[in-house]
């Protein structure tokens, strides 16, 4: 399993997209500052779909629909939950109303 560490710093991907695109190779840019040559071409391939260029063979979601994804994946789970609570609530109150009824005398 593979190590992990805390993201690195927009600023400084961004910087190291930049070079990048500038001419360096993520394998030079990687024996320079540190991260792995396949983490720098993951960033170049995120900053591509988030222009709107994706690479060939790299196409996914941008940053933004990225980001929507999990705001509407974590409005679902909570609207399950309420959903769930009613559903509970709802059969709670109906055993309760049927405990209470009083018992018919048509014999």
């Amino acid at each position: 399993m593979g190590r992990t560490r805390p993201p690195y710093p927009a600023e400084f991907r961004q910087q190291i997209v930049e070079l990048a695109r500038a001419g360096r190779t993520p394998a030079e840019l990687s024996r320079e500052f540190g991260p792995t040559g396949q983490t720098i071409a993951n960033w170049i391939a995120q900053d591509a779909r988030d222009r709107g260029t994706p690479l060939p063979g790299k196409e996914g979601l941008s940053t933004e629909e990225r980001q929507e994804l999990t705001r509407l994946r974590r409005k679902l789970r909570q609207v399950e939950q309420e959903r769930d609570i009613l559903v509970k609530a709802t059969a709670w109150f109906a055993a309760r109303h049927d405990k209470t009824r009083a018992p018919s005398t048509n014999s």
